[in-house]
């Protein structure tokens, strides 16, 4: 990570302590998860901003601890973040580490996703958040037309995207890709849906309720 993202080793490195500290008192890290924080979690966030384009306005939906949103506002401080969550309990702890952490780049927004209300977003994040039909109901609404929803995923991804095809194209998704990210970086690379979001998107916001 110190090679990849030399300028933000040292945040990475604080953020990650307030994940296996605070995050696991909390119930937002399982105690299983800190002895893999650094792989499995940030730079499998990180490299996902190798997807963004510069100056981009992106919004994180249902960030939870702040994966992978915190993790691309420290390391691509050219992005706007929003971390968008509605639990309390969670967006207490966005808050305190956006202040601990110096993040003047990030924002937290209490909220479900259709709540977010009359924002776009140039690119729209996700993390195991929900399946893919009901995760582009919410996310696509928020992009802008010709904007980027991108879902982070496990192995199925494929399978998952070829399965709602339909369900896709009454959303306006256009363009579809599945990305292999940080291949020579991890064991297990970074797989990422990506959904260019087309025109009926912007006025088809989902009745359901998002994370």
């Amino acid at each position: 990570m110190d090679e990849l993202y030399p300028r933000s080793a040292e945040r990475l490195a604080q953020y990650a302590e307030l994940l296996a500290t605070e995050g696991t008192l909390r119930g937002l890290i399982g105690p299983r998860e800190v002895p893999r924080l650094w792989d499995r979690h940030l730079l499998n966030c990180a490299l996902v901003e190798r997807l963004i384009p510069q100056n981009a306005t992106v919004a994180d939906i249902g960030t939870g601890a702040g994966l992978p949103g915190i993790v691309l506002a420290l390391v691509r401080p050219d992005l706007e973040v929003a971390l968008v969550e509605p639990l309390l309990r969670r967006t207490t702890f966005l808050t305190e580490a956006v202040e601990q952490l110096g993040l003047t780049n990030a924002e937290v927004v209490r909220a479900r996703a259709e709540q977010v209300g009359g924002r776009k977003f140039d690119v729209v994040v996700s993390r195991a958040v929900a399946p893919l039909d009901r995760l582009a109901a919410w996310c696509l609404p928020l992009c802008e037309e010709g904007g980027l929803m991108l879902a982070m995923k496990g192995q199925t991804a494929e399978a998952e995207l070829a399965e709602n095809e339909r369900a896709l194209d009454a959303l306006g998704a256009e363009d579809r890709h599945v990305h292999h990210v940080g291949v020579d970086e991890l064991t297990q690379p970074t797989t990422v849906v990506s959904i260019v979001a087309g025109r009926a998107a912007r006025g088809s916001q989902h009745s359901r309720r998002g994370r």
